[in-house]
């Protein structure tokens, strides 16, 4: 199986309000940016959907190390919250529907395809790879404008 490292980052330029995502699949000696944005999303919008289309941007099932500064969409995976939230019906802890459901569960699915591992970073912090996708992110932000 394929070892490929994906970084991952989401922005907003309020929030609600203009957001854009990147990511960056390096696999080898291969590096691929991707970028997009949309109108009117959140910033939690724009971390998953990053995390989504770097990992749909796979041919093939591969082994992959998602590295993302968000805590919300790490600490979802490696601290059990979506497996408490199926068991639950979709509601959170406080008994509310969770937000981005349909984003979840696309990631799920992938997450079935590809043998995920997921790890956080801390964000401008230095990171190169973090930061390359942070600038993706914004740049997808000013495109849209």
């Amino acid at each position: 199986m394929k070892k490929v490292t994906l970084y991952t980052d989401g922005a907003c330029s309020g929030n609600p309000g203009m957001g854009g995502w990147g990511c960056l699949l390096l696999y080898g000696e291969h590096t691929l940016r991707l970028s997009g944005g949309e109108k009117m999303t959140t910033n939690q919008r724009m971390e998953l959907t990053a995390a989504i289309k770097g990992l749909q941007a796979l041919n093939q099932p591969c082994s992959v190390a998602i590295y993302s500064d968000s805590a919300y969409l790490i600490r979802a995976f490696t601290e059990g919250w979506l497996a408490n939230w199926q068991r639950n019906g979709w509601l959170n802890s406080k008994k509310q529907p969770v937000e981005n459901k349909d984003l979840w569960l696309e990631l799920l699915r992938l997450s079935e395809i590809h043998d995920v591992s997921w790890h956080k970073v801390k964000g401008h912090a230095g990171d190169a790879n973090n930061e390359i996708c942070d600038a993706l992110a914004k740049q997808a932000i000013v495109d849209l404008s």
